[in-house]
């Protein structure tokens, strides 16, 4: 197989554009085009300031400025890009599905449909199609029986790369990966194709770390690897709540156990629950699988994690509620962050979002800051849950680009995201500007208890 000269990404969100962004700085032979139907957000790729494109990411805008226009290209013309490349990465959006069977868990594949009929559409030459997206397992199988009987003739070879980038650390994942991951099929063909997409990891990444598998081993890997992340998350909340009825410590208890090897250190921050566009969508995507197979045991473990994830989010809220004599209606409440997790600007299943609708629905007033999430965002979210009607949102939810006046006139303070600035804030003057007695509920044990305490505030931890 020749060497890949032009390589073309469906889809510039949060995986394509900085993906696309890491592998033309890296490989400056090769021309990269991400393209995507949505116009306005390829705008935003092209504009003149970097510092505007759509995604937060520390260190994305300066590696865009640097190779976009060299061999970095953001388009609209889908068919184009193409019918230039060689090599086709899909990278588009895969919901959970919202109706039909597997309602609730089970993957929406129906961009990923639409990608393949229209790269079939488009190509008169043979291509390589790498699956960049979150797929359940099986899904190159459906991409290649499209592929082959609606195309032009030209033949097509299936490879399942999966990202396992964490956001906010997205560039440095890119940069030096644990591993990369490539499935592909046993054949000549396949084994190419494989070697084609290690050789532009190359340009970067030692050999040794990358992976490659049978397709389908590649796929349940990606899956797996988020439900075990997610799994350490909901465990060690679980023994938070624990914590808080025996006064033992969450974050002593979690140093202690993550300083067995065995067990190590990482995802065992307590907390008011994960959210992210992957976590909970790849578990129940493994609970819909398995219980497609039969596989009943297997699915209600998985499942679970899920449940105590809920659990964490609905009894920080209702924690909130207690600790405000049991009403928190006609109260304003700060909520400091709303993204899911530090330096993003992603917000997608939020913990921030849940526990704003529960307080909301006791007729509580949220009023929210964060330094990298939109007005326009925050109501999206709201809206979006469809618990009460829009106007109703709008009317309890106000938004702000100041910390501080933000906090102003608080009943309490809420913690959603574990933002580095919010430790470095003039604490005094937050306190002084509160309804007293001035509460602050850390959802994710960011904030210096003692000092807090010193200055006046109640202050209520995860697990202590």
């Amino acid at each position: 197989m020749n060497k890949i000269t032009n390589i073309c990404c469906i889809g510039a969100g949060y995986v394509g554009g900085p993906t696309m962004a890491i592998i033309a700085k890296q490989c400056p032979d090769i021309k990269v085009t991400v393209v995507d139907l949505n116009e306005s957000r390829i705008a935003a790729w092209n504009d003149k300031d970097t510092q505007n494109i759509p995604i937060y990411e520390p260190g994305l805008s300066e590696i865009v400025a640097e190779v976009r226009g060299q061999n970095l290209f953001f388009s609209t013309d889908v068919d184009k890009a193409i019918d230039e490349a060689e090599m086709i990465f899909i990278s588009v959006n895969t919901p959970t599905k919202t109706y039909g069977s597997g309602k609730g868990m089970g993957a929406d594949l129906k961009y990923i449909e639409l990608c393949a009929r229209q790269i079939a559409r488009c190509s008169k030459t043979n291509k390589i199609v790498v699956e960049k997206s979150t797929l359940p397992v099986r899904t190159a199988e459906a991409l290649k029986d499209i592929l082959e009987n609606t195309g032009n003739g030209a033949k097509f070879q299936v490879l399942s790369n999966p990202e396992f980038l964490a956001e906010g650390t997205a560039v440095t994942d890119l940069l030096n990966p644990d591993r990369v991951l490539i499935g592909g099929d046993a054949t000549t063909e396949g084994q190419q194709a494989i070697q084609a997409l290690v050789d532009i990891y190359a340009h970067w990444i030692p050999k040794e770390r990358i992976l490659t598998t049978n397709v389908w081993s590649s796929e349940l890997s990606k899956l797996v690897a988020n439900a075990f992340l997610a799994q350490r998350i909901s465990s060690i909340n679980a023994i938070s709540e624990l914590c808080e009825k025996t006064e033992a410590d969450v974050n002593e208890v979690s140093k202690a156990i993550g300083a067995d090897s065995r067990i190590g250190s990482k995802f065992l921050n307590a907390s008011v629950g994960f959210g992210g566009s992957c976590f909970q969508k790849d578990i129940l995507n493994l609970v819909y699988i398995s219980r497609s197979f039969g596989l009943q045991e297997v699915a209600d473990y998985w499942e679970q994690v899920i449940i105590m994830n809920d659990h964490q989010k609905r009894r920080f809220a209702l924690n909130m509620v207690r600790n405000l004599y049991n009403t928190v209606s006609g109260k304003k409440i700060a909520f400091l962050g709303w993204s899911f997790k530090k330096d993003t600007n992603d917000t997608r299943e939020s913990a921030a979002i849940y526990v704003a609708d529960i307080l909301l629905s006791e007729h509580g007033e949220i009023k929210v800051y964060d330094p990298k999430v939109n007005e326009k965002q925050i109501f999206a979210d709201l809206n979006y849950l469809g618990t009460r009607e829009i106007k109703e949102n709008h009317k309890a939810v106000s938004v702000f680009e100041n910390p501080y006046e933000a906090c102003k006139d608080a009943h309490a303070i809420a913690i959603l995201t574990e933002w580095d600035e919010f430790k470095n804030y003039d604490w005094q003057r937050i306190y002084d500007n509160m309804l007293k007695p001035a509460k602050i509920f850390d959802g994710r044990n960011v904030l210096d208890v003692e000092k807090l305490k010193a200055i006046g505030f109640r202050v209520q931890s995860i697990g202590r």
